[in-house]
């Protein structure tokens, strides 16, 4: 996928550097697993300095329930068996504030060789100790480096490629052999495009190691010959977030960060290009494309331009409102004959930056605006995954490249990322910022990306 989704979520801490066997335990304590075998009276007293078999399982009931009793009023304590995902759970209710009560009783569980989630379910707050704690692997950086440089070369030979003057009626390793030749001419597209991806991805990097998170610096995907010469970058968590205020900040940094500098590089690009006439026919098999259009992407060419665009030759009887927002959702008519801008490198670079902030945003699962969903609704964000794929069937009917899309969000759309706290909820502030996350997705969305000849 474009600036394929980074495993913010706690799925990306079961890979490498992760608990051995602990997936199928994370699934089912999600769940806050459902019936309870009360172990009250199976406590025993804490005699003597050596305890064995089920008197030491139960000596370390006896310390987390000490110090899970200085936060929460505890109704009951559930013994886990393997299949329920978790090795003991105290229910009941939280009496001190969620996010410092996780973090006074994180390092009494740890020390226990557990990992501490607290969940919600049906009114009640659950506090589980599942077996394992996580130990973040050192990362080979030096993976990282050679696709950043590998990324880089295709970006410069996509560049140089869009703007390719020589002759089309020869062989194609020739074409190659002259692009490579002027890979030089692409170094303003590359170097743009390649600033938004950086921008977006240490958005995410910087606010992880904020928040003493674990984190992989970014990989880049190379992608020679594509029409951006990558497909994007991603990020992995070594651990899963804290809590949903940790989540947001992590999830929405890059959009937000990779938007600070699409802006700027869309309207300098603007600046450089210029606005002409579109031939009345444009030729099937020509390789030209007209790029898509989104909220936020006429609003910069309005600015930059003073006008509308594309201007089409003829509103064909029906009002500028209608025209625009069906020309938005469809691409149609196609505006032959009126008048467009023809993008610069730089801003075809910008124009791409939006793109992948529009496809991150998309508020399904994994991707950045399943995150701002998920911290905002909790599981009730599940109910949208299904109107997500839906909505993108039909804009499939407009744009193909969409059908893709709808596969990933059926197949990982319907799962969210959980932090390790599902119970502290946002603060107001963050509240505000995950609503603008929001806004911005409904701004920068394109729905007919590219129109191909």
């Amino acid at each position: 996928m474009v600036a394929a989704e980074y495993a913010s979520g706690v799925r990306g801490w079961l890979g490498p550097g992760g608990l051995r066997g602990l997936q199928n335990r994370w699934r089912v304590a999600q769940r806050a697993a459902v019936g309870s075998t009360p172990i009250h009276s199976r406590l025993v007293v804490r005699e003597g300095n050596v305890m064995e078999g089920q008197a030491a399982l139960d000596f370390r009931q006896h310390v987390l329930l000490d110090a899970v009793e200085t936060v929460m009023d505890v109704r009951a304590v559930t013994a886990g068996s393997p299949g329920d995902g978790f090795q003991i759970r105290f229910s009941g209710t939280l009496q001190a504030d969620t996010q410092a009560a996780f973090a006074e009783l994180q390092p009494t569980f740890k020390a226990e060789g557990m990992t501490l989630f607290f969940r919600e379910h049906d009114g009640e707050h659950h506090v589980l100790g599942v077996p394992g704690v996580v130990q973040p692997q050192p990362s080979r950086r030096i993976v990282n480096l050679v696709l950043l440089i590998l990324t880089l070369f295709s970006m410069l030979f996509s560049g140089a490629l869009s703007v390719y003057q020589g002759p089309v009626d020869v062989p194609f390793g020739q074409v190659v052999i002259d692009v490579l030749r002027s890979l030089d001419e692409g170094i303003p597209f590359a170097i743009s495009l390649l600033a938004i991806l950086v921008a977006h991805e240490f958005g995410h990097y910087i606010a992880a190691r904020r928040h003493g998170t674990a984190v992989t610096l970014p990989y880049f995907i190379p992608f020679p010959g594509s029409p951006f010469g990558t497909m994007g970058a991603f990020i992995q968590l070594k651990e899963p977030p804290r809590n949903k205020r940790v989540l947001l900040d992590i999830g929405i940094a890059g959009p937000l960060a990779g938007l600070v500098v699409a802006i700027p590089v869309l309207l300098i690009g603007l600046a450089r290009s210029s606005v002409e006439v579109l031939p009345a026919v444009i030729p099937v098999g020509s390789g030209q494309v007209l790029e898509g259009n989104s909220i936020l992407y006429l609003a910069a060419k309005y600015l930059a331009k003073g006008e509308l665009l594309p201007m089409p030759a003829s509103y064909g009887g029906v009002q500028p409102v209608v025209y625009w927002i069906r020309y938005l959702f469809s691409g149609r008519p196609l505006p032959l004959g009126g008048r467009d801008i023809l993008l610069d490198p730089v801003a075809w670079a910008g124009w791409a930056g939006l793109l992948v902030t529009s496809l991150n945003l998309i508020p399904a699962g994994q991707l950045d605006g399943g995150h701002v969903l998920y911290v905002l609704f909790g599981k009730r964000a599940r109910i949208v995954w299904p109107v997500i794929f839906l909505l993108l069937l039909l804009l499939g009917m407009a744009w193909p490249g969409w059908y893709l899309w709808a596969g990933l969000i059926f197949l990982l759309g319907r799962r969210f990322a959980q932090p390790l706290d599902d119970v502290t909820p946002l603060d107001p502030g963050r509240r505000a910022l995950a609503i603008f996350g929001l806004i911005v997705a409904v701004l920068v969305f394109i729905p007919v990306p590219l129109i191909a000849f």
